[in-house]
């Protein structure tokens, strides 16, 4: 069966996390993504440790079905062959700071002159204008400057375990910034300059904290609201043996089913979901009842109860849950070199154009002889290519 994007050509140039998953999502749903990469050292994550066979888990995961070609744009032929190639195509996409492009003659403006229906997503820090376009940054300085770090955590500042903004404000949010720029060509005929600042993006996850600042005044900070260690309802709780449990019952009747689980009826009284002091104390008792048990007799006591209260795995657990498994959130694959390994699954799930997992991760340059013989190119030109460092 067909993905939801069979027929929608990519050129990928992004490097390391936020471009290669939003590629990585395109590419599982059907699009031809074409990873261009520099012919000497590619995509930097290709070698990162840990590795499967001679590659890096991270860019085995990020770039499953995609295929991979090695052009050198700082050479006339390199930028003859990757115009030739966005003629054709209707993504680029790109995570170079902003101008970097321009100055290699394939911007946005040089392109639209070629396909003037392509959609150009360029991922920067800080977006293509700004005071702070062409500073350097990573996910932990897009969370500070944009407020989300300042009150993350108990009692002070503290890093999520997964790069927020690199995936939410980066990745996915090129991915829908480049489907409803393709759905607008289909009404306008022409395509567009997508702009996504990993800043910006990761800025609009503060969202509730932002509506209830604007309607209260008070900052946020560490371990204050309900959704941030402030309520007993919404807590982790440490058990006897050092493991962790998550408790999010806020609505009443989970709540309500919470206590009859524990056996604490006294714990059942309105101002559960009230702000105020009383709130340290209630935290406190719940941790001495998860304190006072083991995390196999949490699991037991809340298994079936309705109450929103899950323990929390360990990733090697959470791959092995039966959710994952029903799900199809791993998946395992043998490789003709490197072997068995588990993948990840493919998301979202569509009831008519189901994404799927149709190669592994490509070696670098693995398809630039068919890509360019496709092109039109003959084995001779492929090799003096090869030879000028081309490709």
């Amino acid at each position: 069966m067909e993905g939801a994007l069979t027929g929608i050509k990519v050129l990928d140039l992004s490097r390391l996390l936020p471009g290669p998953f939003c590629s990585m999502l395109m590419a599982d749903m059907g699009a031809d993504v074409i990873k261009v990469e520099d012919p000497k050292l590619g995509d930097y994550i290709r070698w990162w440790e840990p590795k499967i066979g001679g590659n890096s888990g991270f860019h085995v995961v990020l770039n499953r079905n995609k295929r991979s070609l090695t052009l050198n744009l700082k050479s006339p032929e390199g930028k003859l062959i990757f115009e030739k190639l966005a003629a054709e195509a209707d993504v680029v996409l790109e995570g170079f700071r902003p101008g970097v492009m321009k100055k290699l003659g394939v911007g946005f403006e040089e392109l639209e002159k070629i396909n003037p229906r392509l959609v150009f997503c360029a991922i920067t820090g800080y977006g293509s204008d700004g005071p702070l376009t062409m500073r350097a940054g990573h996910d932990i300085n897009y969370l500070s400057l944009n407020g989300v770090l300042s009150y993350s955590g108990r009692e002070a500042p503290t890093l999520t375990g997964v790069q927020i903004a690199d995936l939410g404000g980066g990745g996915l949010l090129a991915l829908s910034g480049i489907l409803a720029a393709l759905l607008a060509r289909e009404r306008m005929g022409r395509g567009q300059f997508v702009d996504v600042s990993m800043a910006d993006g990761a800025f609009a996850w503060n969202c509730l904290r932002y509506g209830k600042f604007i309607a209260d005044g008070k900052v946020p900070s560490p371990g204050d609201d309900m959704l941030n260690h402030g309520f007993a309802c919404y807590n982790i709780y440490e058990t006897s043996d050092g493991r962790h449990f998550s408790l999010g019952a806020l609505e009443p009747q989970f709540w309500k089913a919470f206590c009859k689980a524990a056996g604490r009826p006294d714990w059942d009284r309105p101002d559960y979901f009230e702000p105020g002091e009383h709130q340290k104390d209630f935290i406190k008792s719940v941790s001495d009842f998860f304190r006072q048990k083991t995390f196999s007799q949490c699991v037991e006591m809340f298994a079936t109860a309705d109450c929103c209260c899950e323990p929390i795995l360990n990733l090697a657990e959470a791959m092995d849950h039966p959710v994952s498994k029903a799900r199809g959130l791993v998946v395992d694959l043998v490789h003709q070199t490197w072997g068995a390994y588990k993948q990840l699954g493919i998301i979202p799930k569509f009831s008519l154009t189901p994404g799927s997992i149709q190669s592994h991760a490509p070696e670098l340059g693995e398809h630039t002889r068919p890509i360019l013989e496709d092109m039109g190119y003959s084995g001779g030109q492929i090799e003096e290519f090869r030879k000028g460092g081309v490709v």
